[in-house]
C-alpha cells in the first residue's frame, strides 16, 4: 500500500521508551499517526519523543505504570486531550527473566505476572470506551515465542506471555461487535536491552542464533512493522491472532 498507513490515526504504545516500543513509535509517526509514548523510564520516554518528532506535535510522552489504574486512566486522559480520539493501543511493556521453573522466587513471579499480565488487562478495560467512540479499533498485544515453545532456561516469563496469548482470544471474541480487534505480535529473539544478558557474550549471542533458522537476531525494525500491519487497516480481517516474527523458530 502506499502513502502513510496510519494517517490520521492515534496509538497509545506501552514500554515505548526503548526496544520495540520506541521503534514502533517512530515507525508509526512516520507513517501519518500520532501517538502517545507510554513508560516508567521518563526521561528516556523523552529523549525518545525528542528524537522521533522534536516539535512533539505528533507525538508525547506520558509517565505510565502498566500495573496503575490511576496511571492508565491518566495516559488515556492524556491521549483525548492530546488528539481527541484513541484508535490503537500497542500492549508492549513487559519484563524478563531466565530464572529456570524451579528457582523462581515468589516476588518475581508476581512482578512478571502484574507487568506482563495485569498490563495488558488494564489497558484493554481503560481503552475499550474511548475506542468505541471511534467506531472500534486495533489492540496489539506483544507476546513472545517462549508462550508457544519451551526452552532451557526462563519458565514464569513464557507463562505469562501464554497467558496474554489466551487474553487475546477472549478479549477479541469479546470486542469483535465492538469493531475492536485484538492481536498478538509474536517476536523471537530481538535486539533489545530486555534480553541483552542472554546475548551480551559471544557464546550466549551464538546459543540464541543456533535457535533460529535463518541464522541471525531479529531487529526491532522487524517487529514494529509486523506491529504496523496489525494497527492498520490492511488486517482489518485479522482478530483474535497470532503473527510470529521469529526467523523460523517455532517451525521447528
Amino acid at each position: 500500500m502506499n502513502g502513510p498507513r496510519l494517517q490520521g490515526k492515534v496509538a497509545l504504545i506501552t514500554g515505548a521508551a526503548r526496544g520495540i516500543g520506541a521503534a514502533t513509535a517512530r515507525l508509526f509517526v512516520e507513517h501519518g499517526a500520532n501517538v502517545i509514548l507510554g513508560d516508567v523510564l521518563e526521561k528516556q520516554g523523552l529523549a525518545t519523543v525528542d528524537e522521533i518528532d522534536s516539535s512533539h506535535h505528533r507525538a508525547r510522552f506520558v509517565k505510565l505504570d502498566v500495573t496503575r489504574e490511576r496511571d492508565w486512566r491518566e495516559a488515556v486522559k492524556v491521549v483525548l486531550t492530546s488528539f481527541g480520539k484513541l484508535n490503537i493501543l500497542v500492549n508492549n511493556a513487559g519484563v524478563y527473566s531466565t530464572d529456570r521453573v524451579a528457582n523462581t522466587r515468589v516476588g518475581e513471579w508476581g512482578q512478571i505476572t502484574r507487568v506482563n499480565m495485569l498490563g495488558a488487562i488494564l489497558g484493554i478495560k481503560h481503552v475499550v470506551a474511548a475506542m468505541r467512540k471511534t467506531d472500534g479499533g486495533s489492540i496489539v498485544n506483544v507476546g513472545s515465542t517462549t508462550a508457544l515453545v519451551g526452552s532451557s532456561r526462563g519458565g514464569v516469563y513464557g507463562a505469562s506471555k501464554a497467558a496474554l496469548l489466551s487474553l487475546t482470544k477472549h478479549a477479541a471474541v469479546q470486542h469483535a461487535s465492538d469493531r475492536i480487534r485484538v492481536n498478538i505480535l509474536v517476536p523471537g529473539p530481538v535486539e533489545t536491552d530486555m534480553i541483552a544478558q542472554n546475548i551480551k557474550t559471544y557464546k550466549g549471542r551464538q546459543t540464541s542464533i543456533a535457535r533460529v533458522p535463518v541464522g541471525r537476531i531479529g531487529t526491532v525494525e522487524e517487529l514494529a512493522y509486523g506491529g504496523l500491519f496489525l494497527a492498520s487497516n490492511e488486517s482489518s480481517y485479522m482478530t483474535g491472532a497470532e503473527l510470529v516474527i521469529d526467523g523460523g523458530l517455532t517451525a521447528q
